[in-house]
């Protein structure tokens, strides 16, 4: 499985309702590589399966999405997450992801 694949893997595990960073996908895959992840994020051919709108800057920003950021916040409406003055609140809505196994 190569780094993409690992990145989508995860996005997978985070439950409707919350969101986790670019930060913690990389933490979970024992990295410091966050632009890698931005990356392998921007080249998601697949937003249906792996749903890349539900990762955010590790401080509440709500980052970038390929489909354009106005659709991100829709999605993320839908899901049930507040989102004011583009910021998520990540005490409410945060998701922890485990580690990868290596």
């Amino acid at each position: 499985m190569n780094f993409n694949e690992k990145v989508y893997s995860l996005l997978k595990k985070i439950p409707k309702s919350k969101v986790s960073t670019y930060k913690e996908v990389a933490r979970a895959l024992n990295t410091e590589a966050y632009r890698a992840v931005g990356n392998a994020l921007n080249k998601n051919k697949h937003p249906k399966t792996y749903p890349c709108y539900k990762i955010i800057n590790s401080n509440g920003n709500l980052g970038g999405y390929s489909k354009g950021l106005k659709l991100k916040i829709k999605k993320l409406r839908k899901d049930g997450i507040e989102i004011k003055n583009n910021k998520i609140y990540l005490k409410k809505y945060f998701f922890k992801l485990k580690k990868a196994k290596a």
